[in-house]
């Protein structure tokens, strides 16, 4: 069964043409004939940033200099995991004409979404540069940490899409309660708040793996290196996580067509 999984991911990275083909052109057909095209997303994202900083930074009596840059990381780097989560759970359905009419590695559909998503935190990550270039960078010696932080970032968000992608494909009610749970964990996250403002309720991001996810991409750009447990957490999740996610794969493998 692993074997199995192994393959077709082997195959899925060899077909990287297709998958990268397809992720691009899906981004493209959503703003087909627009001028402003992909970097629509990226003013969406400004807007929001802007409205959430004012407002929250106000209420919470923090500086700007230091909130904004904070807030616009948290909902860029949250952005894209939760939408590569959320469209990875489907990523078998939606492909699902494709998966009955042709024998093509399967795991290139979960790679189609990781990579449209990719393309989109491009887009999104703009406005972080411009607020770098407004407030100055916080620490050119933790940035460095932000390239392995991010393939771990990623990682994580691959091997939930392989597990909830097939799961969704046989129970389709799924999808509807990822979508819920994700808004759930966008609050109980500390996105638009910092980990220490909760003092009474600390256990909230003790205890949330997504807290740890989010801190270890976020920290290097905010001038702070990830200290060893949120490197343990995370690099520990990647590990079990893509284990299970193999094996799973490899054992339903054969029957994704049959269920979409």
């Amino acid at each position: 069964m692993f074997s199995l999984a192994l393959l077709d991911l082997k195959n899925s990275i060899a077909s990287w043409r297709l998958w990268t083909l397809l992720g691009w052109l899906e981004v493209r057909q959503r703003y087909a004939r627009s001028r402003v095209g992909p970097f629509w997303l990226t003013i969406s994202m400004g807007v929001m940033i802007a409205s959430i900083g004012v407002v929250y930074g106000t209420l919470f009596g923090v500086k700007m200099a230091e909130y904004l840059p904070f807030l616009a990381i948290s909902l860029v780097m949250w952005t894209t995991f939760s939408q590569t989560v959320i469209d990875g759970s489907v990523a078998y359905i939606n492909s699902g004409h494709y998966i009955r009419q042709a024998s093509t590695p399967k795991l290139i559909y979960v790679l189609q979404v990781a990579w449209r998503n990719l393309v989109i935190l491009a887009h999104n990550f703009v406005i972080v540069l411009v607020l770098f270039a407004i407030y100055g960078v916080k620490s050119w010696a933790s940035l460095p940490f932000f390239i392995p932080a991010l393939l771990i970032y990623f990682a994580n968000a691959l091997w939930m899409s392989m597990v909830l992608g097939l799961l969704s494909a046989r129970f389709r009610d799924l999808p509807q309660i990822i979508q819920a749970l994700m808004q759930v964990a966008f609050y109980v996250t500390p996105i638009i708040y910092r980990p220490d403002s909760l003092k009474r309720f600390s256990f909230i991001v003790e205890y949330n793996p997504l807290a740890y996810l989010i801190d270890i991409v976020r920290g290097p750009l905010i001038g702070q290196s990830p200290d060893p447990l949120t490197w343990g957490v995370t690099i520990g999740m990647a590990i079990v996580g893509w284990f299970v996610a193999l094996m799973l794969t490899g054992r339903y493998l054969k029957r994704i067509p049959y269920w979409v």
